[in-house]
Parts: C-alpha cells; sequence; structure tokens
C-alpha cells in the first residue's frame, strides 16, 4: 500500500504507516517551499519549453559574456570511450547530439507508434487535414528558403525551416489554457508529429553524406533481431537495451545519423498490451482475499500489472520527463550559443533570411493553404469549434522550429562554422518571432472566448 499523498483522507488515521508521510508530502519547509512547488511546476504543460527556453538563454548569455571563450572550449573538449580495440572519441557536443538526443528521438518515435496504432493517425479521416496541413508546411518553407538562399553551400540548409518543434508548440498553446480549444491543440499536436516524420526522413535521405554499407547492414539485422524477440514474446527489456545500444553504434559507424536508432526502435516497441488487464484484476482480487501479499504473489501482481498496459504509453511515461526536462534543455545549451556581437551582419545572411522567411511565413502560409484546399476539395474537415483565423495562429506556432531546427543546422554546413552559426541566428529569431506572433493571432481568435467547449468540460469535470 503506498503513502498517501499528505492531507488525504481516504484511509483513517489507524490504517496509514507509523512513519507517516513521505518527505514530499511532509510539511517541512524545504518539502513545503521547495519541493512541492518544483513537482507542481513539472506538471505543467509548459514546463519543458520554459526550461528548454532557460537553457537557450543561459547558453547565449555564456556564449556572449565575459566567459564567452570557455563555452566553445568546453562543448569542443574531446570525450573517448575504450573498450579495447574498440574506441569511440567525439566532443561533448557531438555526444549530445549523436548519443543524448538519441533518446529524443526514442520518444519521438514511441509517440509515432502510439499515434498509428491507437490514436489519430489510425483513423485516415481524422488525421487526413493535420497530415496534408504538414506536408504543406514543410514544402513551402523549403521552397522559400530555396529562393532566398539560392544554391550552393548556402542551399544545403532548406531541410531546416521544415520543422516544428513539438516541446514548445504544445507549450506555447498550454500558455494560452482553456481559451484554446482541444481539437486545434489536437490538430496540432498531429501536425507536428508528422513534421516530425517529414524531417526524419529528411535527415535519413538528404543529410547522410557516405553510408558504409557493411555497418548499415548490421544495424538493420539488429532491428530485425529486435523484431523477431519481439514476436517470439521475449520481454525482457535489458535485452532490448544491448540490442538497442549496438544498433546505435552500428549506425554511428555507418554514416547514418546515430539518432535515427533510436526512432526505429520506438517504431518497433509494442503498441499493445502483452496482457487484458481483466486478469491482473482477478488476480489481484484473488490475492487480497487473506489480506496478505507475500513475496511471490507481489512480483507477480507487478509484472500482470505491468503488462497490461502497452510498452509504448509505459516507456513514454518513463522517458517524457527525462527527454524534456533534461535531454532537450542540455541540447539547447549545447548548440544554442551563438555569438550576437554581428547578429544583424547574421540576420543580413541569405541562411538566416531563408529560415525566417520559412518559418515565420512559410509555416502557417503552407498549413493554411493546405488545409483551405482539402477542406474545399473534401478530402478533409475543419476540427470541431475551430476556425480559419484559429488554424492560422496554430500555423504560426508551428514555425517554432527550435530543438530540429538546430539539429538540422548541424548537419547542413558541417565545414562551415559562419553558415551554421547565421543558421542558428536565423533559428532563433524565427522561433521567437513565430511564438509571439501565434500567441497573438490565437489570443484575437479567440477574443469571445469559447463558452460551448468550457460549459462541456465544467460538466465533465463535475460529472463523477
Amino acid at each position: 500500500m503506498p503513502i498517501l499523498p499528505h492531507g488525504s483522507s481516504d484511509l483513517a488515521d489507524d490504517d496509514v504507516w507509523k512513519v507517516g508521510p513521505s518527505y514530499l508530502a511532509s510539511n517541512k519547509p524545504l518539502a513545503r517551499l521547495v519541493a512541492r512547488p518544483i513537482r507542481e511546476f513539472l506538471r505543467v504543460e509548459a514546463a519543458g519549453s520554459v526550461l528548454l527556453l532557460a537553457a537557450a538563454v543561459v547558453a547565449l548569455v555564456w556564449a556572449n559574456g565575459p566567459a564567452a571563450s570557455s563555452y566553445d572550449s568546453f562543448w569542443h573538449t574531446p570525450l573517448a570511450i575504450d573498450l579495447g580495440s574498440l574506441r569511440i572519441e567525439e566532443s561533448l557536443q557531438h555526444w549530445v547530439n549523436d548519443a543524448l538526443m538519441v533518446i529524443f528521438f526514442f520518444v519521438v518515435g514511441l509517440e509515432i507508434k502510439y499515434e498509428f496504432v491507437n490514436g489519430d493517425l489510425r483513423d485516415p479521416k481524422t488525421a487526413a487535414l493535420p497530415i496534408i496541413a504538414a506536408v504543406g508546411g514543410m514544402l513551402v518553407p523549403a521552397g522559400l528558403y530555396v529562393v532566398i538562399a539560392g544554391g550552393g553551400a548556402a542551399g544545403d540548409g532548406w531541410g531546416i525551416p521544415m520543422a516544428t518543434d513539438i516541446a514548445f508548440a504544445v507549450g506555447v498553446l498550454g500558455l494560452l489554457g482553456r481559451r484554446i480549444p482541444s481539437a486545434l491543440r489536437l490538430f496540432l499536436l498531429t501536425l507536428a508529429i508528422v513534421d516530425d516524420i517529414g524531417a526524419i526522413i529528411v535527415i535519413a535521405v538528404f543529410y547522410t553524406a557516405s553510408v558504409e554499407l557493411w555497418w548499415l547492414a548490421l544495424a538493420l539485422a539488429l532491428l530485425v533481431v529486435m523484431f523477431v524477440l519481439q514476436k517470439a514474446r521475449v520481454w525482457s527489456i535489458p535485452v532490448y537495451v544491448v540490442l538497442g545500444v549496438a544498433t546505435w553504434f552500428a549506425l554511428l559507424q555507418s554514416g547514418v545519423h546515430a539518432t535515427l536508432a533510436g526512432v526505429a526502435i520506438g517504431l518497433l516497441t509494442p503498441a499493445r498490451a502483452l496482457l487484458n488487464e481483466d486478469v491482473a484484476r482477478r488476480y489481484a482480487r484473488q490475492a487480497l482475499v487473506d489480506n496478505h501479499l507475500d513475496p511471490d504473489e507481489l512480483g507477480r501482481l507487478r509484472f500482470l500489472l505491468g503488462e497490461s498496459v502497452p510498452m509504448v504509453e509505459r516507456l513514454q511515461s518513463a522517458l517524457h520527463p527525462f527527454s524534456s526536462y533534461v535531454v532537450l534543455p542540455v541540447f539547447a545549451l549545447a548548440n544554442a550559443g551563438v555569438q550576437l556581437g554581428g547578429i544583424g551582419e547574421a540576420l543580413s545572411s541569405s541562411v538566416a533570411l531563408g529560415i525566417v522567411a520559412g518559418l515565420v511565413l512559410g509555416k502557417p502560409l503552407g498549413i493554411v493553404l493546405a488545409s483551405f484546399i482539402a477542406v474545399r476539395i473534401g478530402l478533409a474537415k475543419l476540427p470541431d469549434r475551430t476556425t480559419w483565423p484559429m488554424v492560422l495562429g496554430a500555423g504560426c506556432v508551428a514555425g517554432v522550429g527550435f530543438t530540429v531546427s538546430l539539429f538540422i543546422a548541424g548537419l547542413s554546413f558541417p565545414g562551415s562554422d559562419v553558415l551554421t552559426d547565421d543558421a542558428k541566428v536565423g533559428i532563433l529569431v524565427a522561433s521567437v518571432v513565430a511564438a509571439a506572433l501565434g500567441v497573438l493571432v490565437l489570443v484575437l481568435a479567440t477574443r469571445g472566448g469559447v463558452p460551448e467547449i468550457e460549459e462541456e468540460e465544467e460538466a465533465a469535470v463535475d460529472t463523477p
């Protein structure tokens, strides 16, 4: 029996453990004034975005302050792993981008798998509008970038403005609260997930310089082994962790970006529960008949309860906080530090101008235009209680391409720090402008409120 939160009235005083409430639930000053407020903050939908933004600000201050020289020297510190004849040596920044970000892309793969099996991407009619809108929101920004940046080395960054940052986009809507219809949130979330699929394809196909076929074949073979083990109902997580690390290393050696291992493994993760939850319920009732649980019963009950929930959902629940509150802020800290002394010159470059135009103008234009055509020809319909100004606002918010855009920028100009820095400046400016513009448009579009939705939500809350 878990210790209930402090103040809970679900149990009588005699039933509460003699040790009292946990430290977090206690009335100690540190728990009351620090620990619990932090816990509540981390539960807020926009918390991950706030931490991501804070990390980017710290990186900018660090890279432009008195200790500016230490920023590059720290993140370019070499770090090597030696395992006998096997040696991997990368800078700290590359370890973040090539290894730590695997967790982020793994969570993205889990989200995609869930949406295809249990979510909105399962129903083509429901998913039609955000899918079509996402395609428009990728093609138009890329086209605008190419028109502005032209060919040559600068033209290689065409994939940068195609991306949408899920964490920031959902966080911006979270800041607006209940004035945003839930259907619009779902539209933007599905659009961002489809956008991520597009970004993954772009990275795999267009930002892979050369491929070592033997290593790639090994990575694919390991993925096949994982698939076969899953079909054989092998459910030992350590086995898949070992195979996953081996797949990551094989992809790293192959030349294909190693983070795609996370996406591939996420897509292979089972999205259906091993057991029917009724089995766990029946066993729990039988085990508790004598009001006593022995270690064997407890172990079996844990297994039954755990396997009654799909692995995709369990891993998402376990890894999403780590991805949002650790991986992405560290990534921003390692990549967002650019010199702002020449920001005017950087913004006048074709790379930065192409990115700003693509994210701030191309995203909403592509999303609204594609959505309008799809609705007009009958392929899709607007979400419930959603207006075209709201779609425009969501399109503006989708122009926040922070995380994935920075990631693609690092792949686009491997031989030019100047072009990379220009791209980063463009991404930072475009993301801020897109977020502010999106909030403004959505506030104006929902000025009258959405009373029908609020009434239905309140009724749902009041219904036992």
